[in-house]
């Protein structure tokens, strides 16, 4: 496949919301869709830094985003952002669930979930279910939840990771946990979307191996400048640029004949380079635990997907 950015159509009209778009994937999303026309709402949970990508963004691109400000880590936050926007915009046309943490020491959101499955997860599946009415009311809206393929390292997820303590926490697998939920979300409302006869197409997308400073955030947290060096050797040595990790995502938001349940990732045996269709697991594709994270998603959020197009 030899897609690029060049490929991405004329956007103009279009309104798409990404998250943590204030630096690596998110932010080259966000600027590659500003520059194809689109109106862009960057959301991210630190106003200053939010207020100083935003103005990044206008030089690189020549058009302003809006900045929102959103804690996945905090369900009151996401009711409030989704409020907010549903009272300023008659719609939406995309959404990117860009946004995560990576392997972080033990912590947890302000609602006590796990901050891997409560943030990645949890507060993606919320925002999501809380547009659902603006972006039913577009005409082609789309959702593009971004996921990894250390998703293929777990072999399952149960109700009990949302609130799983610290003295059983292994943060290389609860990361591969929200990752796998990420795909079972997102092929779970694929299907619910075509069920009831909606015009959502939902898509996922994993950026392969891309320098972004998600590699040191974990470290950092934990206080381990070693590790944090150690990443950036790696991320300089192997890791592929975060413009270029970014164009899966893209690829899923824009390609116009992009097939609902789709998952995108770079070429080269997933790890880096021009995107293509890949394949999640056959875990991340079973409808039953699917259709059981879904409940468990509802119980832990407060929040009910409604498929129901409203006009």
């Amino acid at each position: 496949m030899t897609w690029s950015t060049a490929d991405i159509p004329d956007l103009t009209g279009r309104r798409a919301l990404v998250t943590g778009a204030t630096s690596g994937l998110g932010y080259e999303t966000a600027l590659e869709l500003l520059r194809h026309g689109a109106e862009v709402l960057v959301a991210a949970r630190n106003p200053e830094k939010a207020a100083r990508a935003a103005q990044q963004l206008e030089r690189s691109s020549g058009h302003k985003p809006t900045v929102v400000e959103l804690d996945l880590a905090d369900l009151v936050s996401v009711e409030k952002a989704a409020d907010e926007l549903t009272k300023s915009y008659d719609r939406l046309d995309l959404l990117v669930n860009n946004a995560g943490v990576m392997a972080p020491p033990y912590r947890q959101t302000v609602d006590g979930f796990e901050l891997q499955l409560g943030t990645n997860h949890l507060g993606h599946f919320a925002l999501t279910g809380r547009l659902l009415p603006l972006l039913l009311k577009a005409t082609a809206p789309r959702v593009v939840t971004v996921s990894s393929f250390v998703h293929k390292t777990v072999r399952g997820i149960t109700q009990e990771d949302f609130r799983r303590p610290a003295s059983s926490y292994r943060k290389w697998e609860a990361y591969g946990k929200s990752k796998l939920a990420n795909l079972l979300f997102m092929l779970e409302l694929d299907r619910r979307a075509r069920a009831a006869g909606v015009n959502l197409l939902s898509a996922g997308a994993h950026p392969g191996y891309a320098s972004t400073h998600l590699q040191a955030a974990g470290p950092e947290m934990a206080g381990q400048a070693f590790m944090v060096r150690f990443m950036g050797i790696g991320n300089r040595l192997f890791a592929q640029s975060a413009a270029a990790g970014a164009w899966p995502s893209l690829y899923a938001a824009t390609v116009p004949e992009l097939r609902p349940g789709s998952y995108v990732g770079p070429g080269f045996f997933e790890f880096r380079g021009r995107p293509k269709i890949v394949l999640p697991t056959q875990t991340a594709q079973d409808p039953e635990l699917a259709g059981r994270l879904w409940e468990w998603s509802i119980e832990a959020t407060g929040v009910n997907p409604e498929l129901t197009v409203l006009r």
